[in-house]
């Protein structure tokens, strides 16, 4: 392995292209100045594509944690009641959030691995009617599930006014987001995954049905009270200090977005998930969700005769390559493999074939190239009509 030389495939952060990495380095402008308004009303309207909204998409410098707790605290009061999906690890730090603010919680767990069903969410709220908010992940990142965030929705408003808020930190941007057509009252995402920028802004979407909610609430807290950015935002400005070099960044990574199209952006991000997942089929390794639940930005595997984290440890100390591994319950048991953002189906090849050798030099049994032969295939199929 080379010095320096490291091959980032991770569900975020992710690798930076280096024309973001140049725009990032740019001189420091004064972030009440002319140049930083003129950046703000460049990235607005893209901003807006990506969400699939007619709303200004709020840009607070944070993570995407801090993104589920303004969510929390603008939209819901102490002592509501709310329903949190818990589909893994991220829909668990919701109801730690709104627990932390003396929230009333009503937890609906799904089987880590597996997508929740809307229909189960309805009849479920039917018992519940004083039940303010929903809370769901779309992309749960600790189990590579994507959830069916599009059908919720519809499937909540036939029993109840509750708002839909939504953790999308892991995909939007990857995959398809139509929050307005989708009943989508608050959605969610970081800079650190498929926007391919470092960690450090966060991007928060309200509708208005949110923000008549959102106004009539009087504890929304100092920094993570959205109607500041809201009415700042209308003057192309910010409340605070932004962090202007990932604005710079921001700006680059929407007009590559724009360039190559977002809907051949989430093209390839289909056809990555596709390759990774009939590479472990071929492999003879288990994957942890089925194919109808399975993230379009992130590949969980459930090795069932070697160590998930041994394996981990061989492929970083022979090629620099780093996936994940399992969190809380599935700590051990699983490995993840992100592919979103500045990645490529060629760069689904080159990791697939060094996991190949990781997982002889870690003993598994494996037909070298067989994995790879797999991808290749699926990419000769659907990579032309993806791309």
């Amino acid at each position: 392995m080379l010095q320096d030389q490291q091959y980032l495939r991770i569900p975020g952060p992710t690798p930076i292209p280096p024309s973001v990495q140049r725009a990032m380095a740019q001189t420091m402008i004064g972030h009440r100045g002319q140049e930083t308004s003129e950046l703000l009303r460049s990235i607005k309207p893209r901003l807006k594509k990506v969400f699939g909204t007619e709303q200004d998409v709020l840009i607070v410098t944070g993570s995407g944690t801090s993104g589920l707790e303004a969510a929390v605290v603008n939209a819901v009061k102490p002592l509501d009641e709310v329903l949190v999906i818990v589909t893994g690890a991220f829909g668990a730090r919701f109801v730690k959030i709104c627990e932390a603010y003396g929230i009333r919680v009503h937890t609906y767990e799904v089987e880590w691995g597996k997508a929740f069903d809307p229909i189960e969410i309805k009849e479920y709220l039917q018992s519940f009617p004083k039940i303010s908010a929903v809370f769901a992940t779309y992309c749960e990142t600790s189990t590579g599930v994507m959830n069916p965030i599009h059908e919720l929705a519809a499937a909540v408003n036939e029993v109840s006014d509750a708002l839909i808020i939504v953790d999308g930190v892991s995909c939007v941007g990857g995959v398809e987001t139509r929050m307005d057509d989708w009943g989508i009252d608050i959605m969610v995402t970081g800079s650190q995954k498929a926007f391919m920028l470092p960690a450090g802004l966060m991007f928060i979407a309200v509708s208005e049905r949110a923000w008549d909610v959102i106004h009539s609430n009087p504890n929304r807290g100092f920094y993570l009270d959205l109607t500041k950015y809201r009415d700042d935002l209308a003057k192309d400005t910010t409340p605070f200090t932004p962090a202007l070099s990932l604005l710079f960044g921001l700006d680059q990574a929407l007009a590559m977005m724009d360039k190559e199209g977002l809907e051949i952006v989430y093209g390839r991000h289909s056809l990555m998930k596709e390759m990774t997942r009939e590479a472990f089929r071929a492999l003879g390794i288990p994957l942890l969700t089925n194919d109808e639940d399975a993230s379009d930005t992130v590949t969980a595997v459930q090795p069932e005769d070697f160590d998930a984290e041994e394996f981990r440890k061989v492929i970083k100390k022979e090629f620099g390559l780093s996936v994940a591994g399992g969190q809380e319950r599935l700590k051990g048991k699983i490995f993840r493999i992100g592919h979103m953002g500045y990645c490529s189906p060629a760069d689904v090849l080159q990791t697939l074939a060094m996991i190949e050798l990781g997982l002889i030099k870690s003993g598994k049994s494996i037909e070298l190239g067989r994995g790879v032969a797999a991808a290749q295939r699926i990419y000769l199929e659907k990579g032309e009509n993806d791309r």
